[in-house]
């Protein structure tokens, strides 16, 4: 984050730079730092309300297949009473169920007259239930039809407005970036220059922890004393089992420090929060879907205490998510105008804002 960023290259910064200017450059970079985890938080309801919206499409689809069914079993089941009922009109006046249908005027008015009376026959019963009964699933699959298409429309529109805040936001925030431009080249190469030192780090991190899973494939014990998720993804008491994919996904994670948080984006050259997690995980063979929220919903609960590298953590109400890197450290893409970059989970904002943490087992 760029507020971070100017705090951690500050006290590089030549005294001579120290002043009016850099304190202005300060509460500007506060304001951005601000709009960007807003405009990260619309990205997110667009990815939702995208994520919805295809959702009710592939329902669409499916209740219109349903309908063309429904409708052609209630066009057979007509066809069949009317053939029976000729039958009945051209076998004479003897059968009991003419006399019930001699002064209907429509087919509403057949169905309401056998079935008032509790003289017509077996088979009568048979096709008028069948008529009904279609009749009611084309007039139910109706109904799905219109609900589905009112909440087509209601996620649309939502889309329609996190994409404006998205796009008011974007051009809010080059507005004050432009008014501390020569500030902004400082803080990028300090950060830069951080940010390979984290990875650096981060890479000795994961070859230790190789080492140490070697030396413990000997152990009884394999996992960490966890729980999992109740109906809410909170936990209840169970060994949490570790991960097959954790170390590979920290270091496909890594591969993509420095690329541009773009909103909606999911790769290979650029991402938002989700859309990384998605793509990271795609590469190893495991769908996600490309919405912090959904991405909630899988894998097991991990405590805050037992994070191994890999796992998901989650911020600000499932509105942000990243990659657990070890050494209480995370990968994200944390809003527009910034990288994807390796954050503390001591981080004042992260700290703040932390939800929880989920692993996928692979």
């Amino acid at each position: 984050m760029v507020a971070t960023a100017l705090a951690a290259a500050g006290s590089a910064l030549p005294d001579s730079h120290i002043g009016e200017k850099q304190a202005e450059a300060r509460r500007v970079l506060a304001q951005i730092d601000q709009l960007g985890h807003s405009l990260d938080l619309a990205t997110e309801a667009y990815n939702g309300a995208t994520y919805r919206l295809g959702r009710i499409r592939a329902s669409l689809r499916e209740t219109h297949l349903e309908l063309r069914v429904a409708r052609h079993d209630y066009r057979i089941a007509e066809r069949n009473l009317a053939s029976h009922l000729r039958d009945l009109y051209i076998s004479g006046p003897a059968d009991p169920t003419l006399e019930v249908i001699l002064g209907a005027r429509s087919l509403d008015d057949v169905l309401g007259a056998l079935d008032a009376t509790s003289r017509i026959e077996e088979q009568d019963t048979q096709l008028v239930t069948e008529v009904n009964r279609f009749r009611a699933e084309v007039t139910s699959r109706n109904a799905l039809l219109q609900r589905a298409r009112q909440a087509q429309e209601h996620f649309v529109a939502e889309r329609a407005a996190a994409r404006a805040r998205i796009a008011h936001g974007l051009a809010e925030q080059r507005r004050l970036l432009a008014s501390i431009r020569g500030e902004i080249a400082r803080l990028q190469a300090a950060e830069a220059a951080r940010q390979a030192q984290l990875a650096a780090e981060a890479r000795a991190r994961m070859i230790q922890q190789r080492l140490l899973e070697q030396q413990a494939l000997s152990s009884v014990v394999v996992g960490a004393t966890a729980e999992s998720p109740s109906a809410n993804g909170f936990p209840s008491a169970v060994v949490l089992p570790p991960s097959a994919v954790g170390a590979r996904v920290v270091q496909l994670a890594e591969q993509e420090l420095g690329h541009p948080y773009v909103w909606g984006a999911a790769g290979p050259y650029a991402f938002d929060c989700s859309g990384l997690v998605t793509y990271v995980f795609a590469q190893l063979g495991i769908s996600l879907p490309h919405f912090a929220a959904a991405q909630w919903n899988y894998g097991a609960y991990v405590p805050r205490d037992q994070l191994e590298p890999g796992d998901l953590v989650f911020f600000e109400n499932l509105g942000h998510v990243g990659i657990y890197a070890g050494g209480d450290e995370y990968i994200q893409a944390p809003q527009p105008g910034d990288v994807v970059k390796i954050t503390p989970l001591s981080d004042p904002w992260s700290a703040a804002n932390y939800y929880g943490a989920k692993r996928i087992v692979g």
